[in-house]
């Protein structure tokens, strides 16, 4: 019995699959280019629609960061409150990457880093150092590794390096900083130090210590009006040489001497947190020094490293530059209270490949002259 009921289903089932196709065959050949139409129509939607899908995915995959971990070490001499201030902002954004720092003077750091290249292990990850003076040294070196940040917009070129081995991170320039218990003669340039009024009163920094100072050596040594003369006029006024700038801002805020030659950032803050001292942008210009971030060659923590130099640079990283106080590298973020933006400043400078090919023998002359 069922197998008569499947026998009549299976017949019913045939009759309609012929009348089918012979209704199917009386359409006329419009009605078939519209059901080819339609199809590939449909077929075409679907691909485009794949691939609107497939491009969304991958450009949401490539603005959602990345999720990273480990650890790197820094090597710097920026102030230890300082680096640790980005740091703290750095883990904001990367809590899981542990930031290690070395600090020490701008030269005790370079000689380290040789040192260990010499020894064949270079424990820093990322240098972030006092100009670039000194990363061409490092850089001839082969002690950098080229990266070339996504954060870049709005840095002036002349503080990025053109292979993109290091970019300036802040502008620090060079001043006067005096203390006004102690003079009524106010400095207005370079030259003011050299007077009668300043005699055995004065200080600044060994470039044979602060990376800074050495490149002020540079700088001021071919300025015009200034030059070697400028410093043999500073020795017979009895200037003191400390050792970093740091010995330059205890000395004039404690009021063991009344001027000296000084980083803005150092003397702005010592005025902010009550001390009797104003900083004074000379005359004839700033020198200024950009404390670049480099990447070093050969790091096992490449992505890591290169976190943190993008954060630096960013318009977040710039901004807590400025929290800091610094006058941040990147236009269009605003500048600490006291000091002059990236537009302001008169800079004093001289071709870096100069400089950087007689540092030595210009601290070698400093150290003759003032032995």
């Amino acid at each position: 019995m069922e197998e008569i009921k499947m026998k009549k289903k299976f017949a019913a089932i045939l009759t309609a699959g012929l009348a089918a196709a012979a209704l199917a065959g009386c359409q006329s050949n419009s009605a078939e280019s519209t059901t080819a139409a339609q199809s590939q129509s449909a077929e075409s939607s679907s691909e485009t629609a794949g691939e609107s899908s497939q491009a969304a995915s991958e450009e949401a995959s490539e603005e959602a960061p990345q999720d990273l971990s480990g650890s790197i070490t820094l090597y710097t001499s920026q102030p230890e409150e300082d680096i640790q201030a980005m740091i703290d902002g750095f883990n904001e954004k990367w809590p899981d990457i542990q930031v290690d720092v070395f600090r020490s003077g701008t030269e005790e750091v370079v000689s380290k880093v040789l040192a260990e290249k010499e020894a064949g292990s270079v424990l820093a990850d990322v240098l972030l150092v006092a100009d670039d003076v000194t990363f061409e040294t490092l850089k001839e070196q082969d002690l950098l590794m080229a990266y070339e940040s996504p954060e870049l917009e709005g840095i002036p070129e002349t503080y990025i390096d053109k292979d993109h081995m290091y970019t300036g991170t802040k502008v620090i320039t060079t001043g006067i900083v005096y203390n006004t218990e102690l003079t009524d003669t106010i400095p207005t340039s370079f030259a003011d130090l050299t007077n009668e009024a300043y005699k055995d009163d004065l200080i600044m920094p060994s470039p044979l210590y602060s990376g800074a100072a050495a490149y002020n050596l540079g700088v001021l040594t071919r300025t015009e009006g200034l030059g070697w003369d400028y410093y043999q006029a500073l020795k017979d006024n009895g200037i003191t040489v400390g050792q970093g700038n740091g010995s330059v801002q205890n000395a004039v805020v404690a009021g063991e001497k009344a001027c000296g030659l000084l980083a803005d950032y150092m003397a702005i803050r010592s005025k902010n947190d009550g001390a009797p001292v104003e900083f004074v942008y000379p005359a004839e210009g700033s020198p200024a020094v950009t404390e670049p971030i480099g990447i070093v060659n050969g790091t096992d923590s490449e992505d890591l490293a290169k976190a943190f130099v993008d954060f630096v640079l960013s318009e977040d990283g710039q901004a807590l530059t400025a929290e800091i106080g610094y006058t941040p590298v990147k236009s269009g973020v605003a500048v600490p209270e006291g000091f002059k933006s990236i537009d302001e400043i008169t800079p004093l400078s001289w071709d870096t490949e100069e400089l950087y090919q007689n540092r030595e023998a210009d601290k070698e002359q400093f150290s003759q002259m003032f032995q």
